[in-house]
């Protein structure tokens, strides 16, 4: 089904859309070209929204609000991801006869071309990053999507057969899909979104959704060394690809020493120095393994080494924007969580003063907290969850005193702080282990503001 032959069948049926925010506004205005009986549904009230520069046309229905969920009726209903489906107004509707879907379900539905879908707890951005520029790399046409760059449904009338859709797909937006991706890939799975999720099995089973309504010549590509993910090969219709950073694998990529092995045509051989890739850190190498694990049947060994010795990472993810008076500051606002926090600590050549702190996603903070006391020079807390950190940095069984703690609540203050509190040599690394939702609408405004906040410091200080 074409994209357009979809928006035919929506004619003469009532439509809502909650959340009128960046992933949906270009579907709401699709659906107001093509004259669709609109309901745009939002928590902002009309005048928030125009401050955003987001109006609409009077004969679309607004419902705004704190009660923007209440009696909902339309035939179809499009939810927003961070909106779970179990969510109990979805719920009531869906038991009066609403179909509840989403933008990405129906892109699946739609979409000509071949699809690579990510998920994972850690690295999703950087995997699918590098599987676009490793297709691009290898002459392909390549359309970024679903979490990363563009919303892709309104859109996919214009791709080619032959083109590759990559996309990255939260817990969220896989918790109420039923996608086949023709390859999908699953970086790793740890605790993550535990305030929405009902619980960490659901959570699980959300990621499990990407492979699950795969076909029998589809690709999997699971990691061997994630003690949750591994034994999904169990539960695959499709055929399965692994990727390592310590196993050797007949069926994959993997790390030997400095050396990255990979099969590719059925043979096991070299493709380059793990020391030759650009980004530091090893989880920047197992973010290489499984993106050459998902594309080598379409890419060259030397356009994996092409691309891998020249991609210098992705914003906010352990950036290097600034180093003035041989104090190196770096952006890893995507660190939403203690593994991604972790990956950053020991990835770093010294120890860091690292500021942490945000949103609570209920998540345990109990390795957080060792690791604060192995590889932290310094720590300095802020947000909603700096006393939990605080207390589990203090109940750890590599407690240092040593290591010293300071709570700010002010996000400004707190950041002014470390960056006073570095010497000549330092590392000051931002990587709150938490969501950016106490103070801020994600994590990309979040790791812009600290580097506004550095590099105003800096202009004052030189």
């Amino acid at each position: 089904m074409k994209l357009s032959d979809y928006i035919e069948t929506l004619k003469g049926k009532s439509v809502a859309v909650i959340g009128a925010g960046v992933s949906n506004m270009p579907l709401i205005r699709l659906l107001i070209e093509n004259d669709i009986d609109l309901t745009v549904c939002d928590r902002r009230d009309e005048k928030a929204l125009k401050e955003n520069g987001i109006e609409f046309p009077r004969n679309v229905k607004l419902q705004l609000g704190e009660d923007y969920l209440e009696d909902l009726y339309q035939e179809i209903i499009f939810r927003t991801p961070g909106l779970m489906p179990f969510e109990e107004h979805l719920v009531r509707a869906s038991e009066r006869g609403s179909l509840i879907t989403s933008e990405m379900e129906v892109f699946f539905s739609v979409c000509p071309c071949r699809t690579v879908a990510v998920t994972g707890s850690d690295g999703k951005t950087t995997t699918s990053t590098l599987i676009a520029l490793l297709l691009k790399e290898a002459g392909y046409k390549v359309h970024l999507g679903g979490n990363i760059g563009n919303p892709l449904l309104c859109e996919a009338d214009s791709f080619g057969k032959d083109d590759f859709a990559v996309l990255e797909l939260s817990s969220f937006q896989l918790h109420s899909m039923k996608c086949s991706p023709d390859v999908a890939v699953i970086t790793n799975i740890s605790p993550n979104h535990l305030d929405k999720h009902k619980d960490y099995q659901d959570y699980i089973d959300a990621k499990k959704n990407i492979f699950l309504n795969q076909k029998k010549d589809s690709l999997l590509i699971l990691n061997k060394n994630d003690e949750i993910s591994s034994h999904f090969d169990a539960l695959a219709p499709s055929k399965v690809r692994w990727f390592s950073i310590s196993d050797k694998l007949n069926n994959g990529f993997y790390l030997d020493g400095d050396d990255i092995i990979g099969s590719i045509n059925g043979k096991t051989q070299f493709i380059m120095k793990a020391s030759d890739i650009v980004v530091p850190g090893r989880h920047n190498v197992m973010n290489s393994l499984t993106a050459f694990a998902a594309v080598n049947d379409f890419v060259s060994k030397e356009d994996m080494v092409k691309v891998m010795t020249t991609f210098k990472g992705v914003e906010h993810r352990l950036e290097t924007f600034a180093v003035h008076n041989g104090i190196r500051y770096i952006n890893d606002s995507i660190g939403s969580s203690p593994s991604r926090t972790h990956a950053g600590l020991i990835s770093m050549p010294k120890k860091p003063v690292v500021i942490c702190g945000g949103y609570d996603k209920k998540i345990p903070f109990d390795t957080l907290g060792d690791d604060l006391n192995l590889y932290a020079k310094k720590v300095f807390l802020t947000g909603h969850t700096a006393e939990k950190i605080r207390e589990a940095k203090e109940n750890s069984k590599f407690r240092d005193e040593n290591v010293p703690v300071t709570v700010i609540d002010d996000f400004d203050m707190c950041v002014k702080a470390a960056a006073e509190s570095a010497e000549e040599g330092d590392i000051v690394l931002f990587s709150p282990a938490c969501a950016s939702f106490d103070h801020f609408r994600n994590f990309d405004e979040r790791g812009k503001y600290f580097k506004k906040i550095i590099m105003e410091y800096i202009s004052r200080n030189d």
